[in-house]
């Protein structure tokens, strides 16, 4: 957010911040790594941005799904609700002890197990696996406001474990 006015930053949303390119690294936790560096050293850190750039989804399919399989994902979920709502009717309601507690948790398994296959079934079996989505960036700069560039990159050249990126000319 360096290099924008307080005002614009509250008119617009977050805009694309302007400055130059201090470091460049592989990964996002290498570039927090910098810009907490950056911190420690007592640097004016809200003058650094963090831009990932190249951005691609990633879909990693995590397995396939089965009747047996979502029964028991939605019998899991459904056990934490009801682990929840015995609580719940514990706190407010008093009273009903053990009984309670594991009348809402099978009542909850039950639920979950059911909404789980039930949701499964509908979609025809057109999406038969899990995944996790995931958006990343091939390369993640850091960008600091003109005035304080230079000390920033004096300050990123003394940091230990972490290496940036060669500069390609024509990037941000």
């Amino acid at each position: 957010m360096s290099g924008t006015s307080p005002q614009a930053r509250v008119r617009g949303g977050i805009t694309l911040p302007t400055g130059s390119e201090v470091a460049s690294y592989a990964t996002y936790l290498e570039a927090q790594k910098a810009v907490d560096h950056l911190s420690d050293e007592g640097f004016p850190v809200q003058l650094v941005s963090i831009v990932g750039t190249d951005l691609r989804s990633v879909e990693r399919v995590t397995g396939r799904l089965t009747y047996a399989r979502v029964a028991l994902a939605g019998a899991a979920s459904g056990l934490w609700f009801g682990l929840f709502l015995g609580l719940l009717l514990t706190l407010f309601v008093g009273g009903g002890g053990l009984n309670l507690w594991l009348a809402a948790v099978l009542i909850g398994a039950g639920s979950g197990m059911l909404f789980g296959v039930i949701s499964y079934a509908l979609t025809g079996g057109r999406r038969d696996f899990s995944s996790v989505n995931a958006i990343l960036a091939s390369r993640y700069s850091v960008i600091c406001a003109d005035a304080e560039a230079g000390r920033a990159r004096q300050l990123l050249a003394g940091l230990e474990g972490v290496r940036p990126l060669q500069r390609e000319p024509g990037q941000f």
